[in-house]
């Protein structure tokens, strides 16, 4: 017997795209939620619209902007990128996953 709902957090990379597919098989009814935290890859955003599209799953885009405007990083703002040997590089964004 399938679980009745599940929220997929999706990228649209490998992954997400893995764990969407699970959910697809293991429960009823299944969504989608990307974050758009101001990257500069905004690609990733676009796949992870067409999959959701594709398989028929509702898809949530979600404003996360503010993380941009709490730490300046290479990923969310045009600087450089730069990776120091004793510390993270300065694409790494504090907290983006969570």
């Amino acid at each position: 017997m399938k679980r009745q709902s599940a929220l997929v957090v999706f990228s649209g990379g490998q992954d997400s795209t893995t764990c969407l597919f699970w959910a697809l098989k293991h429960y009823e009814h299944v969504e989608a939620v990307t974050f758009n935290y101001g990257q500069r890859h905004s690609l990733e955003i676009e796949v992870a619209k067409q999959i959701a599209k594709e398989q028929g799953v509702k898809h949530h885009l979600l404003d996360m902007s503010l993380l941009g405007q709490l730490t300046e990083n290479a990923l969310t703002r045009d600087i450089g990128i730069e990776n120091p040997e004793d510390d993270l590089p300065n694409t790494f964004v504090d907290g983006r996953n969570h």
